[in-house]
């Protein structure tokens, strides 16, 4: 799948920049949230906010800024069924096809200590959301959460035409699932012993 158009929204910007840069010169359109979006500019790429492309706003406190329909909707379509087709298009939807999300850290601000509010507003909800999405639709989506697989994809990419292949999809959404199973865990351990 050609790689046209994709979300990246991350806690974590290590090895970014080259991904980012390199997804710009292949003219890849970036959708992109908050502090991410202040980093890629910083580093010279141009993203879209997000709540420009779904002409809806950030709202309480950034507890709800990917959670819409078109982004939804542009990552889990069906490439090749009509009916898909013809309600993204009814519904002014563009296909995303690629997701680039870190989650936020919820394991590591637990362990240094915080106070249980902190904990609660360091439960992602946009990112488990999309990458769960994206991993399930990976026949058409490519989801990256590890940046230690940033070469990897940019090997992929450029391997085949600025596309990734089902193999490498695949491969790339056991991950997501592995780390939204530990991530949920590590949260239902933490409540357990409140």
């Amino acid at each position: 799948m050609k790689i046209k158009r994709a979300i990246v929204s991350v806690s974590s910007k290590e090895g970014l920049s080259d991904l980012a840069l390199f997804l710009k010169n292949l003219n890849v359109e970036i959708l992109s949230t908050g502090g991410t979006k202040k980093y890629l500019e910083s580093i010279g790429v141009t993203p879209t906010e997000v709540g420009a492309y779904t002409g809806f706003p950030e709202i309480m406190d950034g507890r709800v800024k990917t959670l819409h329909p078109k982004v939804h909707g542009g990552i889990l379509n069906i490439r090749d069924n009509a009916e898909h087709q013809k309600a993204m298009k009814d519904h002014g939807i563009s296909p995303i096809d690629m997701i680039v999300v870190n989650l936020y850290p919820f394991v590591e601000v637990v362990s240094k200590g915080c106070t249980f509010e902190d904990a609660i507003e360091n439960i992602d909800i946009g990112g488990p959301s999309m990458i769960r999405a994206a991993a399930k639709n990976f026949k058409y989506v490519t989801v990256v959460v590890d940046p230690g697989d940033y070469p990897k994809v940019i090997m992929n990419m450029t391997e085949n035409d600025g596309s990734t292949t089902e193999e490498m999809r695949f491969y790339l959404a056991k991950k997501v699932f592995a780390l939204t199973s530990a991530y949920d865990r590590a949260i239902t351990d933490y409540l357990s012993k409140i």
